[in-house]
């Protein structure tokens, strides 16, 4: 029976059929190359831990990524319970669920009163992963929105041990994860522009945290704080891996670094395992995976949507100027930017200043979505060149 993702009650039709398929590992080094090789961690699904084949080709990368998401977790159950109990699955998913839907993080808040557990599990997946289909997104879905998937993978372990989970461990998680790629793209001696807005990305795909500015000297203390299972010092290092990977090659001091941190992490032993998959992966899916193809992933976004934002602007232009003329200190702000660095005041100004602007214009309310403000320099960019008499009337005053 076919089963299609984007339906409703395709959970049940797929546990129904495939639940007895799904492997479960004998250690946490086995399970964690099999989401390698699974694709899950790179946002590129191409199997499902399943002992025989299923019929995808009609599956788009989204509907992929629900069916490996659910295998996945189906999978880390089995592994960790060493039993097949699904209904004792489906039950122990949604509680763990529930614990962290707290305020406007809830991904119960579409799950109707009389919805069966396969229902609700339905909903609680689609909303973990929706993204928003605007202009900051729609190019970009598969970083943004999944980059920190497997986060809940690893709390989901914790939670499989200790029967409790809060969303303390997805913020400090998420914490480490983004210092981890601070530090990996130190490491790089030659950073592009793309490098320094991949880790924009990575702060935009944060759900449950707003991320504070870390101090480099404590960024390790950050990373090796607190306990740590087998399961999460995998995926730490493979975040790092790739971070440095993002160019395509990893030089010798990136090396270096990787080595050091995977001793730092305990992992000499078992990296001999997983380290190479994520260049064998790369290696067998190059023209299709969306984060390491040969057009930088974020050269491709930022390009993307610039075009765009060129056209809003242009199409907004005497909007624009009729608000940039009342704005005296902004359009001097970002005058003085042309030449030197502001200050953190100044630029605070500047952006909540913009902000208001782009408020008062409903085609630039893009802006004000979540992971906008990652694209106001692109509109910083283009009011000097095509608003000049707007700067050149308001700096006259």
């Amino acid at each position: 029976m076919q089963i299609n993702p984007s339906i409703n009650g395709w959970i049940e039709k797929y546990i129904n059929q495939y639940a007895n398929e799904i492997s479960h590992y004998a250690t946490e080094e086995e399970f964690f190359v099999a989401c390698q090789n699974s694709g899950l961690i790179y946002g590129y699904v191409v199997n499902y831990h399943l002992k025989s084949t299923i019929d995808d080709i009609k599956w788009d990368n989204e509907e992929k990524i629900k069916l490996g998401f659910l295998s996945t977790l189906i999978a880390l159950y089995k592994s960790k319970k060493g039993e097949e109990d699904i209904d004792g699955f489906i039950e122990t998913i949604i509680q763990f669920y529930g614990q962290i839907s707290k305020g406007k993080f809830s991904f119960m808040r579409m799950v109707l009163p009389d919805a069966n557990s396969f229902q609700k599990l339905e909903s609680i997946i689609n909303e973990r992963l929706q993204t928003n289909d605007n202009i900051v997104t729609k190019n970009f879905t598969h970083m943004v929105t999944n980059a920190m998937l497997f986060i809940d993978v690893l709390a989901f372990e914790f939670y499989l041990k200790n029967n409790t989970i809060s969303l303390d461990f997805f913020k400090d998680l998420e914490r480490k994860c983004l210092a981890l790629i601070m530090l990996s793209l130190n490491v790089k001696i030659d950073k592009s522009e793309y490098d320094l807005m991949l880790l924009k990305m990575f702060e935009n795909s944060l759900r449950y945290s707003k991320v504070s500015k870390i101090n480099e000297t404590e960024i390790f203390e950050l990373i090796f704080e607190g306990n740590r299972t087998v399961l999460e010092n995998l995926y730490l290092y493979e975040v790092a891996h790739m971070t440095l990977l993002s160019d395509g090659v990893v030089y010798d001091n990136e090396q270096i670094f990787l080595d050091d941190f995977s001793l730092k992490l305990n992992l000499n032993k078992t990296k001999q395992n997983t380290g190479y998959e994520l260049v064998n992966f790369i290696e067998k899916h190059k023209k299709e995976l969306p984060f390491f193809n040969l057009n930088h992933p974020v050269k491709q976004f930022y390009n993307n949507t610039q075009d765009n934002i060129g056209k809003l602007v242009s199409r907004n232009k005497t909007r624009l100027v009729k608000e940039l003329s009342e704005s005296k200190e902004l359009v001097k702000l970002l005058r003085k930017s042309t030449q030197h660095d502001l200050s953190f005041e100044e630029k605070k100004k500047v952006k909540k200043q913009l902000l208001d602007i782009c408020k008062t214009i409903p085609s630039l309310t893009i802006f004000l979505l979540p992971g906008g403000g990652l694209l106001l320099p692109i509109l910083i960019k283009f009011i000097p060149q095509l608003l000049p008499s707007a700067f050149n009337e308001n700096l006259n005053d």
